[in-house]
């Protein structure tokens, strides 16, 4: 199903357990390409971020929006119930790989200690690779900007690979709905109401627009 923009959707309901700075949440991570955007729906918590300008925390709460773009080490942590309506750019770039956790330097320099990190199958894999993430995130945060600006050059050094692959991705979602919006701006221009005879509407189960891997 194709939604504005070429965006995808997802609930997250945010991880309740407690990670090893005694924060429940879900594992710090960071994008390469895409941005995203937090519509809180239910409970309590909080996002916190790391960008060249430092950390921050920014609370969530009911009818809360945040949104940050690619580069932005994010961490969301649970006060309380806390469950999120996701939505990320170029829907398909984030199920293709485009992330890459904080693990430590030392997990990071051998790719393949970090691919079993980043690839999970059980609960206890999951809270493995959180732990690591959290612990790999802390240390970005006290090593501030020189810190995340080393962690961002690797992260697209483990993700160079896929770009071209992504690529087409990028091509038929986001590039696809921008042409098709200058052909509906030029049928305008132009007094051509035609496009407009394809009006329908669609619908689907919120989990089968997208699947969320990371909180």
């Amino acid at each position: 199903m194709k939604l504005p923009g070429a965006v995808g959707v997802s609930h997250l309901r945010v991880y309740d357990t407690e990670g090893p700075d005694g924060l429940a949440g879900g594992t710090p991570h960071l994008h390469t390409v895409c941005s995203e955007a937090y519509c809180v729906a239910a409970g309590r918590g909080a996002v916190q971020t790391l960008t060249p300008a430092g950390f921050a925390e920014t609370p969530l709460a009911p009818g809360v929006l945040v949104s940050f773009g690619p580069g932005t080490v994010h961490r969301l942590v649970n006060g309380g119930d806390l469950e999120l309506f996701v939505v990320m750019a170029n829907a398909g770039l984030p199920e293709a790989g485009d992330l890459v956790v904080t693990v430590p330097d030392e997990v990071l320099d051998d790719p393949a200690a970090y691919s079993e990190v980043a690839t999970v199958a059980t609960d206890a894999e999951a809270r493995r690779r959180r732990d690591l993430g959290v612990e790999g995130f802390l240390r970005l945060k006290e090593g501030g900007a020189p810190a995340l600006a080393e962690f961002q050059r690797r992260a697209v050094g483990i993700v160079r690979g896929r770009a071209s692959a992504w690529k087409a991705v990028w091509e038929a979602g986001p590039v696809a709905a921008t042409r098709e919006s200058g052909h509906h701006l030029a049928a305008v221009a132009a007094g051509d109401a035609s496009h407009l005879a394809q009006a329908a509407v669609e619908s689907a189960a919120l989990g089968d627009v997208a699947e969320r891997r990371f909180g």
